[in-house]
């Protein structure tokens, strides 16, 4: 079966955009080549900084004939009508369509439309100039005399070829010819930019590969990262080294290259008193390099790509390299040493007054404001969270300040960590700087969870008081909007009192935040609002955890506020409900909770308690006194949070329940009688609905 070989090479293609848009390559033209009745076998995409390239295998050569079938109006049917049929069916006359017989409708148009299939060539030919000119780059331009003209071609940096080769394993590989943009298909490339601008031709993928291997172009980004990063730490191990990962960089820095060369270079060994994470910082934003170390301590050696073999072996690029590296690392020590000179001659005073300067939300005031409900909740939530209240307060009336130094201006992805280690220079307590920097956390699903009681105390605070800040405004998440990431800090709330085990009621922490606040209103409605939405963030928590959305949505109910509780609920009906016991108990409480429901739709009395005297039968006894044991047993290890014990003492009441509906008939003549069972049905699911509502449960 034939291949396809698609190439679309530009002047450039910025790093962060070539693996999206290879994958939009790939399903663009496999979804076109699908929705024209082709199959095929496998494809794969690739990309490098200055092309896309699909490689697509096992292609079917034809698409298959089609016959098509219309029915139309019946044979004395009004001409206008008869002449529409015909006319959406493409045909030019009746006698070109078929009349066949109903007995009850009686004669009728039947237009058969046939469909020959079309060649692969001819599909590919028609589909890519639409698939190229709609290609959904996030940003693209015009160039050339025609980029004045509308409709003119857009792509992220000039086009300058296409190669689109068809080759079946006998036959000599065809150009599937088209044009677009005034760039015209073919079957050549381009090596390297400056190794070997010169153009190749090309017959097939493989022959592809290994002539851009020659043209010192890697073609696969993930071999690329590969030999960069055995590269760069077969030469960090040379000279006693250690390179430090970064994947992110690695990703990025393989996007940058065709032809990664590994280079060592060194800055200024000075700059080594600056803290280590501003020097990976510095070095990573401005040059793209990797830095390295020797033990627990950085090196002053870092480790840059080339996109060349350099004559000299890299020297002069690494020479430059590090001048710019020096230089940006003078500027961060600058910031540095500025911070420090105030932090120490000031403390953190200069920096928060700027906060009252800096609004957080029209609505909510600025910045400082919000610090000093912060610091209030931090310290009426230290106790849930066994903190210090004192301790908890500090951190969270120093835990923004660092916003306004001279490091976090210059680079944001430092605040906390910056202002941790300035808490430090100047004595503070350890837990109150480890505050500074843990009480933006979790900020996503894999960030870490901060254990201190004080970085809890101040990251719950911190999160709520947003929470019930926009839920006071009414400014809540609506669809897929959420310009607050309100439903990441709800989470982070989430995942702080769960991993940490943490018992507290989510009315009272929503209560406690919105007496710190001056504007809007949290009346019930809106606490009932927020409640449901920390409901439906815990649901997609724990589904991601593994849990059955059923139980979840057994053991949830709109007063549910102990997030703690309900996860352990959750985790005890699951194990009861592997045991032979609990599915059987499920089943006839589930039996028990129907009859009722039938029952009380039909209006039919109900007692309002089991009078003992009216139980008849040994086993409708026997359920009585196993009911009223389950129910003293089950109450007990519920108030003492054994919900697995609970369980166990309602998987008692199997065997009963089992016996109570083979032998016993609940609905008989006798009314007293009949409204005394149900009434025992009735403490059933009344028993089993303080640890589930089990009419929720799958089974």
């Amino acid at each position: 079966m034939p291949d396809l070989l698609i190439e679309l090479f530009s002047e450039e293609i910025p790093a962060r955009m070539q693996r999206r848009a290879a994958g939009d390559l790939k399903k663009r033209v496999t979804d076109a080549l699908v929705d024209a009745g082709l199959t095929y076998e496998g494809a794969r995409a690739y990309w490098t900084p200055r092309r896309l390239t699909l490689d697509l295998r096992g292609l079917t050569a034809r698409s298959a004939d089609l016959k098509e079938e219309r029915k139309g109006p019946r044979t004395d049917a009004p001409e206008k009508a008869v002449a529409g049929f015909l006319r959406g069916a493409g045909l030019t006359s009746a006698d070109e369509a078929e009349v066949r017989s109903d007995p009850k409708k009686g004669d009728f148009y039947v237009a058969v439309i046939n469909k020959p299939g079309r060649d692969a060539q001819s599909i590919i030919a028609d589909a890519m100039p639409e698939i190229i000119q709609n290609f959904p780059w996030p940003k693209s331009m015009r160039w050339g005399e025609k980029s004045a003209q509308a409709g003119s071609l857009k792509w992220v940096r000039p086009l300058q070829s296409i190669l689109c080769l068809y080759a079946s394993e006998t036959e000599e590989p065809e150009v599937i010819d088209f044009e677009i943009g005034g760039v015209k298909s073919g079957a050549a490339t381009r090596g390297h930019r400056f190794h070997a601008p010169e153009q190749i031709n090309v017959r097939r993928f493989d022959d592809y590969v290994s002539s851009l291997e020659k043209a010192k172009v890697v073609l696969d980004a993930e071999r690329r990262k590969d030999i960069i990063q055995a590269d760069a730490k077969n030469l960090a191990f040379a000279k006693g080294l250690e390179l430090v990962d970064d994947e992110g960089l690695l990703e990025e820095v393989g996007n940058l290259v065709e032809w990664p060369v590994a280079i060592m270079g060194e800055f200024d060994p000075d700059f080594l008193n600056i803290p280590p994470e501003v020097i990976r910082l510095t070095i990573k934003e401005n040059q793209k390099c990797f830095v390295l170390r020797k033990g627990d301590e950085l090196s002053n050696d870092f480790l840059l790509v080339a996109n060349i073999e350099a004559s000299d072996g890299g020297t002069e690029i690494a020479h430059g390299n590090a001048k710019v590296v020096n230089a940006r690392l003078g500027d961060a020590k600058f910031f540095w040493e500025t911070d420090l000179h105030q932090i120490t001659t000031q403390g953190f005073s200069a920096w928060t007054q700027k906060l009252d300067a800096v609004t957080f939300h029209a609505k909510l005031g600025s910045q400082g404001e919000r610090v000093q409900r912060i610091s209030s909740l931090a310290e009426r939530l230290a106790p849930v969270v066994a903190a210090d209240p004192a301790l908890a307060k500090r951190a969270a009336e120093i835990c923004k300040a660092d916003l306004n130094s001279a490091m976090v201006y210059e680079f944001p992805e430092l605040q906390g960590l910056m202002g941790r280690r300035y808490a430090h220079k100047i004595g503070e307590a350890d837990s109150v700087a480890l505050a500074c920097e843990d009480h933006w956390k979790p900020q996503g699903p894999s960030d870490d969870v901060p254990v201190d009681p004080v970085s809890v105390a101040v990251a719950l605070a911190d999160k709520l008081d947003t929470l019930v800040g926009f839920w006071m405004i009414d400014e809540k998440p609506t669809g897929s909007k959420d310009p607050y990431a309100l439903r990441r800090a709800a989470l982070g709330v989430i995942r702080l009192l769960l991993e940490n085990q943490h018992k507290a009621a989510l009315s009272d922490l929503f209560a406690f935040a919105a007496s710190a606040h001056s504007s809007g209103e949290f009346n019930d409605e809106t606490g009932a609002d927020l409640l449901g939405f920390f409901h439906d963030r815990l649901k997609v928590y724990l589904r991601d955890s593994g849990a059955r959305h059923d139980l979840i949505d057994a053991v949830i109910n709109a007063q549910s506020d102990d997030l703690l509780t309900i996860t352990r609920r959750v985790t005890a009906l699951a194990g009861f409900l592997e045991s032979e016991d609990g599915l059987n108990l499920l089943a006839g409480t589930k039996r028990a909770a129907n009859i009722l429901a039938a029952e009380e739709k039909k209006g039919t009395e109900i007692a309002g308690t089991v009078v003992e005297s009216l139980l008849e039968q040994g086993e409708e006894k026997a359920l009585y006194e196993a009911v009223n044991q389950a129910d003293h047993s089950a109450v007990q290890a519920i108030e003492n949070e054994d919900f697995s014990g609970a369980m166990t003492e309602l998987s008692k009441l199997r065997q009963p329940v089992d016996s109570f509906f083979q032998e016993v008939m609940v609905n008989v003549d006798d009314a007293r009688v009949r409204a005394n069972r149900l009434a025992l049905m009735s403490r059933i699911r009344d028993i089993t609905q303080r640890v589930a509502d089990f009419s929720k449960i799958a089974g």
